[in-house]
């Protein structure tokens, strides 16, 4: 797949220390491009080079998945799942960028219609009343599957199966399938499980709890407060990551490194 370098942003996050420093020196290596803050994003660019953790990439991937653009990570958080590279590997991240050892991978998004907001992790429904478990009625294409009496519920994509649903016993899944997961919170039944569906279908939460109001948020972020049901679906749009070429940048890889994924324990 082609990557213009014709406009590139490298956006940091300022609440990270040192991530403006680090974008100004991403930027002296990558010609036409420009430093702004996630707070400053730019409407336009070619590519986005994202300096922060996957908090930072995420709220990037909502922004310019619509936009069709390309996005790649300068890790800066803890764990730095999405973001790839370490700040020391700006000379290398530039040449394979600049030679083109890369390549684009499409990651499928979810869509709410109900809140009009993009999620390339997962979104998440609660009760408004967060000190206690709620009663969330799950319908795929208008027909109920089950009524969960827990904390609330998980809604992932296979990309985000390795962050909140994992957490909360969701399978990982591998990051090109077309799929979705729901997994509930802390459900209060040993038959509450998760479940795959596939990414055509059409997902529903109600509750028939009074207030029958929701907190959705998308990503961990844009939390909103809505009445009555909630519709989730896939996204027409996909997120672009940017991913390097080489030993240990693919998923598996990533697995065992970030998450020390069947590593037998040291004697």
């Amino acid at each position: 797949m082609q990557l213009s370098l014709d406009k590139v942003s490298i956006i940091y996050n300022p609440d990270i220390e040192q991530a403006h420093n680090l974008a100004l020196e991403i930027s002296k290596n990558i010609p036409n491009s420009s430093v702004s803050s996630i707070f400053e994003m730019p409407e336009n660019p070619s590519f986005v080079v994202v300096v922060g953790g996957d908090g930072t990439l995420l709220k990037c991937a909502r922004r310019y998945g619509e936009l069709d653009v390309p996005l790649f990570g300068f890790n800066m958080g803890r764990l730095g799942y999405l973001a790839q590279a370490k700040p020391d590997e700006i000379s290398k991240v530039a040449y394979k960028i600049k030679n083109g050892d890369f390549r684009i991978e499409k990651r499928i998004m979810l869509y709410s219609p109900t809140t009009k907001t993009l999620a390339l992790n997962d979104m998440v429904m609660k009760g408004a009343e967060f000190s206690r478990t709620s009663t969330l009625n799950l319908y795929i294409n208008d027909i109920k599957l089950c009524s969960y009496l827990a904390d609330g519920l998980i809604i992932s994509t296979p990309t985000g199966s390795t962050a909140y649903s994992l957490s909360a016993g969701g399978p990982i899944v591998a990051p090109n399938l077309e799929c979705f997961v729901v997994v509930p919170i802390c459900p209060h039944t040993l038959n509450a499980r998760p479940i795959v569906v596939p990414s055509d279908s059409k997902i529903k939460i109600t509750t028939s709890e009074a207030p029958k109001d929701f907190q959705i948020t998308a990503d961990g972020q844009d939390a909103k407060i809505i009445k009555g049901s909630v519709c989730i679906e896939k996204s027409q749009k996909y997120s672009k990551l940017l991913l390097l070429n080489g030993e240990g940048t693919n998923f598996y890889d990533t697995l065992r490194e970030k998450l020390h994924w069947g590593i037998a324990p040291n004697k």
